[in-house]
């Protein structure tokens, strides 16, 4: 199963890109071990409204993806559920799961209509360069609980 990160524009260098890749990195070597072959992080130019961007974001989702939405307003899971999740679509055969990060002003009418599912990190509202950062670590422990791994504490 691969993974794809896509966002509404791109972190530049910094600690939150440090921690980016620092997780992408650990979830890359882990998740290769229980059948997560890749984790991309893909952007595209922010403005100059929803729906230019929402027209960008579904130029760069593959056919036949898997597309979850973070929106704060979406479905919450704990990190093991979220991890049962990952693996259920894994073992069902999904070949392909894309995590999107709308833009400042949200998401354009055509993208919530081709995409309606949604997960949030919790109800709040959050920066997008700490969502990548947050996302990429959630993706990460999820790979770990499913490999067994000590990483994640109950």
């Amino acid at each position: 199963m691969k993974f794809t990160i896509l966002s509404v524009g791109r972190l530049k260098t910094g600690p939150a890109a440090d921690l980016l890749d620092d997780y992408v990195s650990r979830f890359r070597k882990t998740g290769r071990q229980i059948g997560f072959r890749s984790l991309d992080l893909v952007s595209v130019p922010a403005g100059p409204d929803r729906d230019a961007e929402a027209a960008r974001l579904l130029a760069r989702i593959p056919d036949g993806s898997r597309v979850l939405r973070l929106d704060e307003r979406g479905e919450t899971f704990r990190s093991d559920s979220f991890a049962r999740r990952l693996g259920q679509w894994r073992d069902q055969g999904e070949s392909h799961l894309v995590l999107v990060i709308g833009g400042a002003a949200g998401y354009g009418a055509a993208m919530i209509k081709a995409h309606p599912q949604t997960w949030a990190l919790g109800p709040q509202t959050w920066p997008h360069r700490l969502v990548q950062v947050m996302l990429s670590e959630q993706l990460y422990r999820a790979a770990t609980l499913l490999a067994g791994l000590p990483y994640h504490k109950d």
